[in-house]
């Protein structure tokens, strides 16, 4: 059976989905996204991905497509039709379809585009390279200068993450200036004793909504945050390091460029935190 996705306020099989070649996301990437995970057949962390989309949305100045309440039935709606116990929720919200190309906006504005689907992922919670913990490299960030909003426009990050397969590792640190920015579609951290170090929210990063959950947590467990810049040398030298995003939760990282962290397993901190972390979005997903 194909899954049903939604298109611009229908439900459809994915085989007759269409998006019109006009539409500014598909030309110009003038596209926002956000992926929602869904554990035991709810979604974790809904209010942070709706409110950092309306900001994205604001950025860009594009209307939202919906409302807050009917974007979450859409979530909910999807999951439901597709039988999804663990898995994915992709949203994308373009600027819509003008008719014709033009680098300038539509004017007067046109109606946004919203597309959604989902992605089935049984045992996500229990993936078992959060056991192994991945390895990464470092190379340069070559991005545009808004990564704080999450546009489509992901090029890069896939080059990115095709030269970490080349190399025969997880993912990739984006190096800018001497300093991790982040990874390609992660928030970046290293650990020393019992002080977690990550970039501080600028344009440069994205504001990761796993990250805030994920930092408010550790506070809580009475574990140091420093928000700074930090290079890969440090990173070397670290105890422990790890990522998060919405799809990897808390992802421990035992290799950068080579260099083995610690015992060469994830480490305490980033195991518990990934813990913590999927313990507490389970009792409060919607």
């Amino acid at each position: 059976m194909s899954r049903i996705v939604y298109v611009n306020g229908d439900y459809v099989p994915e085989e007759e989905a269409k998006v019109s070649i006009f539409d500014r996301g598909f030309l110009m990437a003038d596209a926002v996204y956000e992926v929602t995970s869904v554990l035991d057949g709810k979604l974790i962390d809904f209010a942070g991905h709706r409110a950092r989309l309306g900001r994205s949305l604001t950025e860009l100045q594009m209307d939202a497509p919906v409302t807050d309440d009917e974007l979450l039935e859409i979530h909910r709606e999807l999951v439901k039709r597709n039988g999804i116990t663990d898995g994915l929720v992709y949203l994308q919200v373009t600027r819509g379809n003008p008719g014709d190309r033009d680098f300038a906006f539509p004017n007067p504005a046109v109606k946004p585009g919203l597309f959604l689907f989902t992605q089935s992922k049984p045992g996500l919670a229990d993936a078992p390279a959060a056991k192994a913990g991945w390895k990464i490299i470092s190379i340069p960030d070559e991005r545009w200068g808004r990564r704080d909003i999450k546009t489509t426009q992901l090029l890069y990050p896939s080059l990115g993450k095709m030269m970490a397969k080349k190399a025969g590792v997880d993912d990739a640190w984006l190096v800018e200036d001497g300093f991790v920015t982040e990874g390609t579609s992660n928030n970046a951290y290293i650990v020393k004793g019992r002080r977690i170090i990550t970039r501080a929210l600028s344009h440069d990063i994205l504001h990761g909504i796993t990250r805030a959950a994920v930092l408010r947590m550790a506070k809580e467990a009475q574990l140091e945050v420093e928000e700074r810049s930090f290079t890969i040398e440090e990173a070397k030298d670290a105890d422990e390091a790890f990522v998060t995003s919405a799809s990897a939760f808390v992802m421990p990282v035992v290799e950068i460029d080579g260099a083995t962290l610690g015992s060469g397993k994830p480490g305490p901190i980033a195991a518990r935190l990934r813990e913590i972390y999927i313990e507490e979005s389970r009792k409060v997903a919607v």
